[in-house]
Protein backbone atom coordinates (compact mmCIF):
# COMPACT_ATOMS: atom_id res chain seq x y z
CA UNK A 1 0.00 0.00 0.00
CA UNK A 2 1.01 3.53 -1.04
CA UNK A 3 2.15 5.23 2.46
CA UNK A 4 0.26 9.14 3.20
CA UNK A 5 2.38 11.92 1.78
CA UNK A 6 4.14 13.09 5.33
CA UNK A 7 3.17 16.77 6.07
CA UNK A 8 5.78 19.16 5.01
CA UNK A 9 8.09 20.31 7.64
CA UNK A 10 8.27 24.33 8.12
CA UNK A 11 11.88 25.60 7.54
CA UNK A 12 13.83 26.38 10.91
CA UNK A 13 14.17 29.77 10.58
CA UNK A 14 10.59 29.95 10.31
CA UNK A 15 10.58 30.93 6.22
CA UNK A 16 6.67 30.39 6.83
CA UNK A 17 6.64 33.64 8.35
CA UNK A 18 5.87 36.04 6.24
CA UNK A 19 7.63 39.53 6.99
CA UNK A 20 4.54 41.82 8.13
CA UNK A 21 3.24 45.27 6.94
CA UNK A 22 3.41 47.92 9.25
CA UNK A 23 -0.08 48.59 10.63
CA UNK A 24 -1.66 51.76 12.05
CA UNK A 25 -3.26 49.49 14.97
CA UNK A 26 -1.19 51.41 17.36
CA UNK A 27 -2.26 55.00 16.41
CA UNK A 28 -5.89 54.13 15.94
CA UNK A 29 -5.63 52.94 19.63
CA UNK A 30 -3.83 56.07 20.63
CA UNK A 31 -6.78 58.20 18.58
CA UNK A 32 -9.53 56.31 19.97
CA UNK A 33 -8.25 57.15 23.48
CA UNK A 34 -8.76 61.25 22.78
CA UNK A 35 -5.52 62.07 20.41
CA UNK A 36 -6.41 64.33 17.60
CA UNK A 37 -3.16 64.10 15.89
CA UNK A 38 -0.93 61.32 15.94
CA UNK A 39 2.95 61.29 14.90
CA UNK A 40 5.54 58.59 13.88
CA UNK A 41 8.81 59.48 14.55
CA UNK A 42 12.26 57.82 13.43
CA UNK A 43 15.81 59.01 13.09
CA UNK A 44 18.60 57.94 11.04
CA UNK A 45 22.26 59.03 11.00
CA UNK A 46 23.20 58.40 14.56
CA UNK A 47 25.76 56.36 13.92
CA UNK A 48 28.05 57.96 11.06
CA UNK A 49 31.31 59.67 11.25
CA UNK A 50 30.30 62.44 9.26
CA UNK A 51 26.61 64.65 8.09
CA UNK A 52 23.57 65.30 9.98
CA UNK A 53 21.94 63.34 12.50
CA UNK A 54 18.24 63.06 10.52
CA UNK A 55 14.66 62.98 11.96
CA UNK A 56 11.09 61.74 10.02
CA UNK A 57 7.84 62.75 11.23
CA UNK A 58 4.78 62.01 9.92
CA UNK A 59 1.28 62.91 11.49
CA UNK A 60 -1.61 60.82 11.00
CA UNK A 61 -5.47 61.42 11.97
CA UNK A 62 -8.93 59.51 12.78
CA UNK A 63 -9.26 59.83 8.89
CA UNK A 64 -5.85 58.71 7.32
CA UNK A 65 -6.26 55.72 5.17
CA UNK A 66 -4.12 52.32 5.79
CA UNK A 67 -0.84 52.83 3.88
CA UNK A 68 0.85 52.33 0.33
CA UNK A 69 1.14 49.36 0.04
CA UNK A 70 5.36 48.29 0.17
CA UNK A 71 5.85 50.57 3.18
CA UNK A 72 8.00 48.99 5.62
CA UNK A 73 11.09 50.08 7.81
CA UNK A 74 13.25 51.71 5.63
CA UNK A 75 16.30 49.43 6.43
CA UNK A 76 13.99 46.74 4.57
CA UNK A 77 13.99 48.24 1.08
CA UNK A 78 15.81 49.17 -1.69
CA UNK A 79 17.01 52.95 -2.45
CA UNK A 80 15.16 53.06 -5.41
CA UNK A 81 12.04 51.48 -3.45
CA UNK A 82 12.63 54.20 -0.65
CA UNK A 83 12.62 56.94 -3.24
CA UNK A 84 9.58 55.78 -5.40
CA UNK A 85 7.41 55.57 -2.42
CA UNK A 86 8.44 59.09 -1.09
CA UNK A 87 5.45 61.38 -3.62
CA UNK A 88 3.22 58.31 -2.24
CA UNK A 89 3.99 58.65 2.07
CA UNK A 90 3.54 62.84 1.18
CA UNK A 91 0.36 62.34 -0.04
CA UNK A 92 -0.27 59.82 2.46
CA UNK A 93 -0.16 61.36 6.40
CA UNK A 94 -1.94 64.67 7.47
CA UNK A 95 1.58 66.10 7.42
CA UNK A 96 5.15 65.17 7.48
CA UNK A 97 8.42 66.95 7.71
CA UNK A 98 12.28 65.98 8.14
CA UNK A 99 14.40 67.72 10.54
CA UNK A 100 18.61 68.08 10.78
CA UNK A 101 21.57 68.53 13.39
CA UNK A 102 24.38 68.84 11.94
CA UNK A 103 28.25 67.91 12.57
CA UNK A 104 28.64 71.39 14.46
CA UNK A 105 25.78 70.67 16.82
CA UNK A 106 26.46 67.33 17.47
CA UNK A 107 29.77 68.27 18.28
CA UNK A 108 28.41 71.27 20.82
CA UNK A 109 25.64 69.26 22.25
CA UNK A 110 26.45 65.63 21.94
CA UNK A 111 24.43 62.96 19.63
CA UNK A 112 21.08 62.86 21.93
CA UNK A 113 20.72 66.07 22.09
CA UNK A 114 21.12 66.69 18.63
CA UNK A 115 18.87 63.99 18.22
CA UNK A 116 16.47 65.93 20.14
CA UNK A 117 17.13 69.21 18.34
CA UNK A 118 16.63 67.69 14.83
CA UNK A 119 13.23 65.98 15.72
CA UNK A 120 11.93 69.35 17.06
CA UNK A 121 12.78 70.89 14.16
CA UNK A 122 10.94 68.27 12.84
CA UNK A 123 7.80 68.78 15.08
CA UNK A 124 7.88 72.87 14.46
CA UNK A 125 7.35 72.34 10.84
CA UNK A 126 4.10 70.11 10.81
CA UNK A 127 3.03 72.31 13.86
CA UNK A 128 2.88 74.88 11.17
CA UNK A 129 0.93 72.83 8.76
CA UNK A 130 -1.98 71.04 10.92
CA UNK A 131 -1.32 72.49 14.56
CA UNK A 132 -0.17 70.43 17.75
CA UNK A 133 0.87 66.96 17.68
CA UNK A 134 -1.14 65.29 20.52
CA UNK A 135 1.16 62.32 21.02
CA UNK A 136 4.17 61.21 19.18
CA UNK A 137 5.36 57.32 18.60
CA UNK A 138 8.82 57.55 18.96
CA UNK A 139 11.08 54.11 17.67
CA UNK A 140 13.42 52.33 19.97
CA UNK A 141 13.00 51.97 23.79
CA UNK A 142 14.65 55.95 25.36
CA UNK A 143 12.39 59.11 24.74
CA UNK A 144 14.76 61.54 23.66
CA UNK A 145 12.61 64.07 22.24
CA UNK A 146 10.92 65.00 25.50
CA UNK A 147 12.35 68.40 27.39
CA UNK A 148 14.42 67.37 30.42
CA UNK A 149 13.87 69.66 33.92
CA UNK A 150 17.34 71.32 33.21
CA UNK A 151 17.32 71.93 29.26
CA UNK A 152 19.97 73.27 27.28
CA UNK A 153 17.53 74.23 24.32
CA UNK A 154 15.85 76.64 27.05
CA UNK A 155 19.37 78.33 27.94
CA UNK A 156 20.50 78.41 24.81
CA UNK A 157 16.97 79.61 22.56
CA UNK A 158 17.06 76.99 20.64
CA UNK A 159 14.19 75.01 20.71
CA UNK A 160 12.56 75.71 17.28
CA UNK A 161 8.88 74.56 19.05
CA UNK A 162 9.33 77.98 21.00
CA UNK A 163 8.35 79.03 24.39
CA UNK A 164 5.07 78.08 25.43
CA UNK A 165 4.82 75.24 22.85
CA UNK A 166 2.77 72.37 24.63
CA UNK A 167 4.45 69.26 24.65
CA UNK A 168 3.22 66.47 23.18
CA UNK A 169 2.73 62.77 24.63
CA UNK A 170 5.63 60.24 23.93
CA UNK A 171 5.13 56.52 23.60
CA UNK A 172 8.31 54.49 22.93
CA UNK A 173 8.03 51.34 21.28
CA UNK A 174 10.81 49.25 20.10
CA UNK A 175 10.80 47.88 16.18
CA UNK A 176 7.91 50.77 16.08
CA UNK A 177 9.20 50.89 12.08
CA UNK A 178 7.78 47.76 11.65
CA UNK A 179 4.97 47.90 13.69
CA UNK A 180 3.54 51.38 13.40
CA UNK A 181 2.55 52.80 9.38
CA UNK A 182 3.44 56.53 10.64
CA UNK A 183 6.98 55.22 11.96
CA UNK A 184 7.57 53.24 8.95
CA UNK A 185 6.92 56.04 6.83
CA UNK A 186 8.57 58.98 9.07
CA UNK A 187 12.33 56.14 8.39
CA UNK A 188 11.69 56.33 4.74
CA UNK A 189 11.34 60.03 3.95
CA UNK A 190 13.83 60.43 6.70
CA UNK A 191 16.29 57.94 5.31
CA UNK A 192 15.72 59.68 2.04
CA UNK A 193 16.07 63.00 2.56
CA UNK A 194 19.69 62.85 4.35
CA UNK A 195 20.82 60.31 1.83
CA UNK A 196 20.48 63.29 -0.51
CA UNK A 197 22.36 65.38 1.20
CA UNK A 198 25.17 63.17 1.19
CA UNK A 199 25.02 62.78 -1.98
CA UNK A 200 25.79 66.55 -2.61
CA UNK A 201 28.29 66.86 -0.11
CA UNK A 202 30.36 64.24 -1.72
CA UNK A 203 30.85 66.55 -4.75
CA UNK A 204 32.54 68.71 -2.22
CA UNK A 205 34.86 65.85 -0.90
CA UNK A 206 34.75 63.16 -3.50
CA UNK A 207 37.45 61.39 -1.58
CA UNK A 208 35.18 60.12 1.06
CA UNK A 209 32.43 58.18 -1.22
CA UNK A 210 29.55 59.83 0.60
CA UNK A 211 27.22 58.75 -2.48
CA UNK A 212 27.75 55.47 -1.41
CA UNK A 213 28.61 55.06 2.08
CA UNK A 214 26.28 57.75 3.54
CA UNK A 215 29.21 59.12 6.30
CA UNK A 216 29.36 55.73 7.71
CA UNK A 217 32.26 54.03 8.83
CA UNK A 218 32.65 51.88 5.36
CA UNK A 219 36.61 51.09 4.41
CA UNK A 220 36.32 53.45 1.70
CA UNK A 221 35.48 56.39 4.17
CA UNK A 222 37.60 55.26 6.71
CA UNK A 223 40.57 55.00 4.11
CA UNK A 224 40.09 58.90 3.01
CA UNK A 225 40.24 60.02 6.48
CA UNK A 226 43.30 58.28 6.89
CA UNK A 227 44.86 59.98 4.28
CA UNK A 228 43.42 63.16 4.31
CA UNK A 229 42.03 63.78 8.01
CA UNK A 230 38.38 64.83 8.89
CA UNK A 231 36.33 67.59 7.01
CA UNK A 232 34.00 69.92 8.22
CA UNK A 233 31.56 67.38 7.99
CA UNK A 234 32.88 65.26 10.42
CA UNK A 235 31.48 64.70 13.71
CA UNK A 236 35.21 65.78 14.87
CA UNK A 237 34.02 64.99 18.72
CA UNK A 238 33.81 61.36 18.12
CA UNK A 239 37.05 59.73 17.58
CA UNK A 240 38.59 60.65 14.07
CA UNK A 241 41.80 61.16 15.38
CA UNK A 242 43.23 57.69 16.05
CA UNK A 243 42.12 57.02 11.92
CA UNK A 244 43.42 60.36 10.49
CA UNK A 245 46.79 59.85 12.93
CA UNK A 246 47.67 56.40 11.43
CA UNK A 247 48.75 58.37 8.21
CA UNK A 248 50.68 60.16 9.93
CA UNK A 249 50.63 64.03 8.67
CA UNK A 250 47.15 64.39 6.63
CA UNK A 251 47.02 66.58 3.95
CA UNK A 252 44.65 69.34 4.28
CA UNK A 253 41.33 69.43 2.61
CA UNK A 254 40.14 72.22 1.22
CA UNK A 255 37.51 73.68 3.23
CA UNK A 256 33.83 74.38 2.36
CA UNK A 257 30.77 75.78 3.63
CA UNK A 258 29.44 73.68 6.51
CA UNK A 259 25.73 72.42 6.51
CA UNK A 260 24.90 73.28 10.00
CA UNK A 261 23.91 76.76 9.27
CA UNK A 262 21.41 75.81 6.57
CA UNK A 263 20.45 72.81 8.04
CA UNK A 264 17.01 74.66 9.43
CA UNK A 265 16.35 75.81 6.46
CA UNK A 266 16.21 72.53 4.43
CA UNK A 267 13.83 71.09 6.96
CA UNK A 268 10.98 70.27 4.47
CA UNK A 269 7.55 71.96 5.13
CA UNK A 270 4.66 69.41 6.24
CA UNK A 271 2.10 68.92 3.24
CA UNK A 272 -1.35 68.45 3.67
CA UNK A 273 -2.80 64.96 2.21
CA UNK A 274 -5.40 66.26 -0.67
Amino acid sequence: MRRPTPPRRRAANGAAKQRRSPTLRQERSLLAGGARLVAGMDEVGRGALAGPVSVGVVVVDAATRTAPQGLTDSKLLTPAARVAMVPQLQRWGVAWAVGHAGPAEIDAHGIVAALRLAGRRALAQVRRTCGDVDVVLLDGSHDWLSRGDVDLFEAAALDPMGPGAPEPGVRTLVKADLQCSSVAAASVLAKVERDGLLVRLARQYPAFAWDQNKGYSAPAHLDALRRHGPTPQHRRSWNLRALADDAGSPEQVAPAATLDADLADTTRDGMMAP
